[in-house]
C-alpha cells in the first residue's frame, strides 16, 4: 500500500507524466482514495495551470540586490550543510 509521503516524493513525476504506468497506476490509485493527497494534487497543478499561462516579468533591480542579499546571509548563518 503506498504511503501519503510516497505519493509526494513521486508527485513531480506523476504530474509530469513520466512515470511507468504501473507506477502512474498506483499514484492514481492513491489520489483517488486520498482526499489529503486529492487536494495537494488538484491545488498544484491548477497552481501549474495559472502559472504556465503567465510571461515571466523582470524584477527590479533593487529586489534582486535585496533577495540576494537576504539568501546570502540565510546561507550564512546557517552554516556548513549536514546530511
Amino acid at each position: 500500500m503506498l504511503t501519503c509521503k510516497q505519493f509526494l516524493q513521486e508527485l513531480n513525476d506523476y504530474l509530469d507524466e513520466t512515470l511507468d504506468p504501473q507506477t502512474r497506476a498506483e499514484l492514481q490509485k492513491h489520489v483517488n482514495e486520498c482526499p489529503n493527497c486529492w487536494v495537494v494534487c488538484d491545488t498544484t497543478q491548477k497552481t501549474l495551470k495559472v502559472f504556465k499561462g503567465m510571461d515571466p516579468k523582470p524584477i527590479p533591480d533593487d529586489i534582486h540586490t535585496r533577495l540576494w542579499d537576504a539568501l546570502e546571509r540565510k546561507m550564512r548563518d546557517k552554516g556548513p550543510a549536514s546530511c
